[in-house]
């Protein structure tokens, strides 16, 4: 079964509503940690909407569980992710009118920063993964990059309501994986994925990480951070949990 990163962006971004001190995002991380997840997640902005570099550092100081930064490639934020190392960089899209990330990179598009960004990331030792569209020029696009793993983009799938369009959607991730899988890339996918829909996602072969966020601190409103991300744990892991 795939593995479990948390994305703990949410709780930063109820604490920066009155740019006070609380929800502290660590804690919500450290939860997650002792509830069995097994990486947490969190997004650099260029706008620092939730997540703070202060954030970054303390979670790189004190977690045990790796560390993925999702970033834009921007110089500034490869900087600094190339100072505090985290276990793998996540290449993402971003703008600043979106609420949340809106789809994956067009890699036919600002390669020559995305490269940088790369070989910035490779030369401080970080994995690097790109958050891809399930489509296959992306994903040769990056086999050509020459990184070793994408994220998928499930938004897609999340938001379908139809029986007919959640199928199209599920093959379009299956048909993605096997592309992938069948070029050596490692998989992970995420955004828009819940308590209801994950199990479909998490059993398509060849998907090894699945990134959740914001639907674990809204259950985590109802029934506190642990038992939320405890909960998507046993949905994730399966049995093994």
């Amino acid at each position: 079964m795939p593995r479990l990163g948390v994305n703990v962006d949410h709780v930063a971004t109820l604490r920066q509503a009155r740019r006070g001190l609380t929800p502290n995002p660590l804690l919500a991380a450290l939860a997650a940690q002792e509830a069995g997840c097994d990486g947490i997640v969190c997004h650099l902005r260029e706008d620092r909407r939730h997540i703070q570099e202060e954030d970054l550092v303390s979670f790189k100081r004190v977690l045990t569980v790796p560390l993925n930064l999702e970033m834009a490639a921007h110089p500034e934020i490869v900087r600094m992710a190339a100072q505090v190392k985290p276990d793998q960089a996540t290449l993402v899209p971003e703008r600043r009118q979106e609420l949340t990330t809106e789809g994956g990179l067009n890699l036919r598009q600002g390669s020559s920063r995305i490269r940088a960004a790369i070989r910035r990331l490779d030369l401080a030792d970080i994995r690097v993964s790109l958050f891809i569209d399930p489509d296959p020029e992306q994903i040769d696009l990056a086999c050509e990059l020459g990184v070793p793993m994408v994220e998928f983009h499930t938004g897609r799938f999340a938001q379908s309501r139809t029986e007919s369009q959640i199928i199209r959607a599920l093959e379009e991730l299956k048909e993605a994986a096997r592309r992938a899988k069948s070029a050596g890339l490692w998989i992970a996918a995420g955004h828009g994925l819940d308590y209801r829909n994950v199990r479909q996602v998490a059993a398509i072969p060849g998907v090894e990480e699945l990134n959740i966020g914001f639907s674990i601190v809204a259950r985590a409103m109802e029934v506190g951070f642990h038992q939320a991300v405890r909960e998507m744990v046993l949905l994730v892991h399966g049995d093994s949990a």
